[in-house]
């Protein structure tokens, strides 16, 4: 098993992001990775693995949304037309490549939780939906999120229930673009849901 100093790599990644003067980004990693720590207790055998992958899962806020594209091309990650159309949305597939080649996370628990902690998807772990809510509830902008009390609510049914309510609430307000991921998640979790 692959195992972090945690504190050393909060300072790494401290160092990586600051150096770029991505400061929010970084107190919102930290913010992020200790909660899927202390809510991957609930649900997982290593819920250290969920603070590393929370500690790196925006570490691609070093590019702008106008770079993405061409950053990752370069890194040779396959692209879907919503990304292209919402470069915003690559991060996580950004992050999980810096987090292997530039932290040397191999693994592949780990880096999946990284690439799908923004739209999840369909063949999702316990890992991806820790990190997934944790990354929702621990949110990027100012203030509450608008959907956290029904969030909430759900969470204290399952990680799934959490996981659907958040798409749910995405789908009928607004979403720019549907990323395929995002929707096949939606459909393997109401299924998931409809059985229990």
């Amino acid at each position: 098993m692959e195992t972090f100093d945690q504190n050393n790599l909060k300072s790494l990644v401290k160092k990586f992001l600051v150096e770029q003067n991505c400061l929010k980004t970084y107190d919102h990693c930290i913010s992020v990775g200790d909660y899927a720590y202390e809510l991957g207790k609930n649900y997982l055998d290593e819920p250290d693995k969920a603070r590393t992958a929370g500690y790196l899962h925006d570490i691609s806020a070093i590019y702008p949304d106008d770079q993405r594209v061409d950053v990752a091309k370069k890194m040779g990650i396959d692209l879907y037309k919503e990304e292209l159309e919402l470069p915003m949305i690559i991060h996580q597939k950004i992050s999980k490549e810096i987090a292997l080649n530039e932290f040397n996370v191999t693994d592949q628990a780990i880096l999946s939780a990284i690439e799908c902690h923004t739209t999840l998807k369909e063949d999702y772990s316990d890992l991806d939906l820790v990190v997934f809510i944790a990354d929702k509830i621990k949110w990027d902008q100012q203030g509450e999120p608008p959907y956290i009390e029904g969030l909430m609510v759900a969470l204290d049914h399952s990680l799934e229930a959490s996981a659907y309510y958040y798409i749910d609430y995405l789908l009928t307000h607004d979403i720019q673009v549907i990323h395929p991921w995002l929707n096949e998640a939606y459909v393997k979790l109401r299924k998931q849901l409809a059985s229990v």
